[in-house]
């Protein structure tokens, strides 16, 4: 066996030999012996008294690339490293309840977290030191990793108590962090009020989005300011939400030719991306783009929600099977930032006729001097005029613009088809797939997407078959792209059960089937019973009573999630699922636990602003009456009811389609059951809706004037 400071990756005993995650696979050809997050590497830790490299990253990661190649594939560092660590890797995707303790441990050391996140360990697990990227030489006004390694092996060795201490002081930073908290029983509009104004004072009023640079797109603050500007009729809120949509679906944040958004932009006018593409973020903007259309009806909206779907039903779905995969790398390798999807002038004169170039370059802005630093010529595709002002131009109808542009679209995307593509993560997470299925269902819904509504259900019913033991456990990964199921179950947390339980509900709405409403039930049930922490009245990311072998280094901090970063966060979620189920259940149970969650943060959310859009959309909700609208019919009149039923996004409006009149009795979930036959109903032949607030259901209606009236306004 070699010894640990010349260590053979091709070995048979490579830690991460049997690894699942495509970012631990990625590293199994490194010099650096890294284990995998778990109990063996610790162990060996405290067995040979040697301090823990933590480093936590993603295979999307580009820094994380940058430091694998320049510090962990450099023979010299991983000697140090074997000689003088135990070095574990982590991917963050797959271990969200690691990383988010380690980034507020690094955060508390450093003042800043991110990715790649170093950080040094005691062999049980306790931060006393951690940074971002570390480069291989000193650079960047950074210390290199060589210095850091041999810093810290010698404060290891020569002074244990003072790392000791920091230590303890870091863990006490975590668990604080972790578990504010402020009960208030002062539930009521003002708190939203209050979150809304901090947003709006956010907002930048020239080209959208909040606060400058970077810029992240926060769809549940958008959400949250669509609900606003419906029911309280704010131009304000209305203004913010829909200049940010429109500013970053014409930015270079977009995707002009596949569709779907990058991360996040690196500027405050949406133009250079980090290019990577995330399925959380384009789950949760197609809902923003929905409600846009749904509350707006720009058709603009429409296109961009469409053009979304076009990308991830081509590049980011299992058609064979179900499922989302998780992610698209940013780049091909180190050496490039983003080519695969910029573009020179001369790239796309050469895949274009000079009629369509015309168009497009004045369209997207390919000019001589592009956008990025590393190659100034490459442009990053952005729509600079309007296609109205272009074809003015160009002195050719509108018409003939759009064809010119369309035209050239296909033809630039076939080009790029031949570059190498960047990698795609094909694990299917658990939570994240819950979010696509919900906003395929919506969309599916609002702009009548077959296709879409089939795909979510056959994702859904993998997940519940394959990560779900149909009782108290889910799973945090469906399945693994590169080697199928996983080989060893990840826990699911407390996103992956909120997520999944809105799925169900959403699959109920679309199908009328009680076995997913059902499945709703039981998934909430084992949620509260697993995670509800009733001491605190909150719940936790992870399960309350967990052995102790699952509770390694700053897992021990219970951590109960308030702020959305970057997906929605676990406890308003959790929440919002439970208020939902109330409205069709009548189980109490369910309103109180979420009204104790609320209450448990009402004394400090408004504090937090921008990044507390799920709570405050979750406050509406238990603060309004649910509205349920339950359109019975299988004709064209049935359409045109339930499209009018879903106009303007309403987060207390629920609607669902039933074609015939006997499955009000076979389908429909407790408290609608108890009210919904008390209602007088029309014969068999017509289309009709009912429309209940709360426990009270209006006459039927069938006239789609009255149907408008009856939802106007919904609060």
């Amino acid at each position: 066996m070699p010894s640990p400071s010349s260590f053979d990756p091709a070995h048979s005993d490579n830690p991460l030999e049997h690894a699942a995650s495509s970012y631990l696979r990625s590293a199994r050809h490194q010099p650096v012996r890294w284990y995998p997050w778990g109990e063996e590497a610790f162990a060996r830790a405290r067995a040979e008294d040697k301090p823990v490299l933590l480093d936590i990253g993603a295979v999307w990661c580009h820094w994380c690339h940058v430091m694998d190649r320049e510090s962990y594939e450099n023979p010299e560092i991983a000697a140090i490293l074997n000689e003088r660590f135990i070095a574990v890797k982590v991917d963050r995707d797959e271990r969200p309840d690691v990383d988010a303790r380690y980034q507020a441990a690094v955060s508390a050391i450093s003042g800043q977290g991110g990715w790649p996140l170093t950080a040094f360990l005691t062999p049980d697990g306790r931060p006393f030191f951690g940074g971002t990227y570390f480069p291989a030489e000193e650079r960047y006004g950074r210390p290199g990793i060589r210095r850091v390694l041999l810093t810290m092996a010698d404060s290891w060795r020569n002074r244990r108590e003072e790392v000791l201490e920091s230590a303890a002081s870091v863990m006490a930073a975590v668990e604080q962090n972790e578990n504010f908290s402020g009960r208030s029983a002062g539930l009521s509009f003002a708190l939203t009020d209050k979150i809304v104004a901090s947003i709006l004072k956010q907002h930048d009023p020239r080209n959208g989005g909040f606060g400058s640079q970077p810029k992240f797109p926060h769809p549940a603050a958008l959400d949250l300011l669509m609900d606003v500007a419906v029911r309280n009729a704010s131009e304000q809120a209305r203004d913010a939400a829909v200049l940010t949509l429109q500013r970053m679906s014409r930015g270079g944040v977009y995707d002009h030719l596949a569709g779907g958004f990058h991360r996040y932009s690196v500027d405050e006018h949406w133009i250079v991306p980090h290019f990577e593409k995330m399925l959380y973020d384009n789950s949760e903007l197609l809902r923003c783009y929905v409600h846009a259309y749904q509350t707006f009806v720009e058709p603009e909206f429409a296109a961009t929600a469409q053009e979304i779907i076009a990308w991830l039903d081509a590049t980011m779905t299992d058609r064979d099977h179900g499922g989302f995969y998780s992610s698209q790398d940013a780049d091909i390798n180190l050496d490039d930032d983003g080519d695969y999807f910029t573009w020179t002038r001369d790239e796309a004169r050469d895949v274009l006729t000079d009629a369509e170039f015309a168009i497009a370059s004045r369209y997207w802005d390919i000019g001589e001097l592009g956008d990025m630093h590393h190659n100034p010529s490459k442009n990053v595709l952005h729509v600079r005029f309007s296609l109205d002002d272009v074809a003015r131009e160009a002195d050719i109808s509108l018409e003939e613009a759009r064809q010119r542009l369309a035209s050239a679209r296909q033809k630039m995307l076939a080009a790029r088809a031949q570059r190498p593509t960047p990698f795609i993560d094909r694990t299917l997470y658990t939570g994240w797939n819950g979010m696509a299925i919900t906003a395929y269902l919506e969309a599916a819904r609002v702009l009548r997407l077959t296709s879409a509504r089939q795909f979510a259900l056959r994702s859904l019913d993998r997940l519940l078959a394959e990560a779900w033991d149909g009782g108290l456990k889910l799973a945090h990964v469906i399945a693994y792209g590169q080697i199928g199921s996983p080989v060893q179950r990840i826990g699911g947390n407390l996103d992956d059960y909120a997520f999944t339980v809105h799925a169900c509900i959403d699959a109920w709405l679309a199908t009328g089937s009680l076995e997913y409403y059902r499945s709703a039930c039981k998934l909430a049930d084992a949620m509260i019973a697993r995670f509800f922490d009733r001491s605190a009245s909150v719940f936790l990311d992870l399960p309350v009573e967990r052995p102790e072998s699952e509770s390694l280094g700053a897992l021990v901090a219970r951590r109960r999630p308030l702020q959305d970063a970057p997906t929605p966060a676990g406890n308003p979620v959790a929440a919002a699922a439970l208020l939902r189920l109330e409205a069709l259940s009548g189980r109490s149970e369910y309103r109180e636990v979420a009204e104790d969650v609320l209450e448990a943060f009402a004394g400090i959310v408004e504090h937090f602003g921008l990044y507390v859009g799920t709570y405050a959309l979750t406050l509406n909700r238990f603060l309004l009456d649910p509205v349920q609208v339950v359109v019975v019919g299988a004709d064209e009149p049935a359409s045109r009811l339930e499209a009018l039923a879903t106009a303007r996004f309403a987060v207390n409006k629920t609607v669902i389609r039933l074609h015939a009149p006997q499955l009000l009795t076979e389908t429909l979930p407790e408290a609608l059951a108890l009210t919904i036959p008390q209602v007088p109903l029309p014969h068999a032949g017509s289309a009709w809706a009912l429309v209940c607030r709360g426990r009270t259901c209006l006459p039927p209606i069938d006239d789609p004037d009255q149907l408008l009236d009856a939802l106007e306004p919904v609060q």
